[in-house]
């Protein structure tokens, strides 16, 4: 361990180093192609091949083999470790000092009172994924959360198969529109308590560090707006995609929030992203 959390720091000093590895810590739980990886941050196969053997070589990224693909994903072990060894271990002799840094790193988890969770999902487009599970949570979700959507490069209208799936669903859909996600960064706007992605593409941007260091989970899926073929096949995408978010918020709304802390309730949003 005295080797390994030097190295690791070392690993994560190197600027694009870094990106590989927070871009991944935004898609975990995924496995992400090497490909997608380079083509998100416009580095060359040779140079990300360097990049993640550094990362895998220091414990942060392990990587899998499926067919031809080789896909990685953030080692969280590894990742833990090296926090415990700075936050803990390093501050054993002056714990005073790091308090009050772990207080603003670990805050506490929201309390499930009469207050609403804000719950916010973002996507590209904004015109069916993210619009889908804001109208979902709505539904699924009662009294209990405020529900929102945006996109990084929101369409200027909504889908219309995906408004057609959300009216013959019983959705209210007549104030539903398409968001920039700088709408929710300004002074004004809700203080989230949960952030999801619901696209790959959103999740390898940067996206805004938010207030509060709310809870983010990544529930990547494909997109049905690129979904080809006659308007039926490319009706049942829109259905299906619709299908797999209720699962998971059905899953979200479900969870005994009172019960869990702030890791347990961590570990449950990626959960569901792998189980549903």
């Amino acid at each position: 361990m005295e080797k390994e959390i030097p190295l690791r720091l070392s690993v994560l000093g190197h600027p694009q180093r870094l990106l590989v590895f927070r871009l991944l810590m935004r898609r975990y739980p995924d496995r992400v192609p090497a490909g997608e990886i380079g083509a998100a941050l416009d580095v060359k196969p040779s140079t990300l091949s360097s990049y993640l053997s550094a990362l895998m070589q220091a414990g942060l990224v392990t990587q899998t083999r499926e067919g031809t693909w080789l896909n990685y994903q953030v080692d969280m072990n590894g990742m833990r470790e090296m926090l415990d060894a700075l936050f803990f271990d390093c501050c054993r002799g002056r714990p005073e000092l790091c308090m009050p840094v772990l207080s603003d790193v670990i805050p506490e988890t929201p309390a499930m009172t009469d207050s609403k969770f804000n719950v916010l999902f973002i996507c590209t487009g904004n015109s069916a994924r993210s619009i889908f599970a804001e109208s979902i949570l709505h539904t699924e979700g009662g009294d209990r959360f405020n529900a929102y959507s945006a996109g990084t490069k929101p369409y200027t209208e909504l889908n219309p198969f995906a408004l057609e799936v959300l009216r013959n669903k019983g959705h209210d859909t007549a104030t539903l529109r398409a968001k920039n996600v700088s709408e929710f960064t300004t002074d004004t706007a809700p203080k989230f308590d949960f952030v999801f992605t619901v696209c790959d593409g959103a999740a390898n941007e940067e996206c805004p560090a938010w207030e509060g260091q709310p809870i983010s989970g990544h529930w990547g899926m494909p997109d049905p707006v690129k979904a080809e073929g006659t308007d039926a096949e490319r009706s049942l995408a829109f259905q299906q995609a619709y299908g797999t978010l209720k699962n998971r918020i059905r899953a979200f709304a479900a969870l005994p929030f009172a019960e869990l802390d702030r890791i347990s309730l961590q570990k449950a949003v990626d959960d569901i992203a792998r189980n549903h």
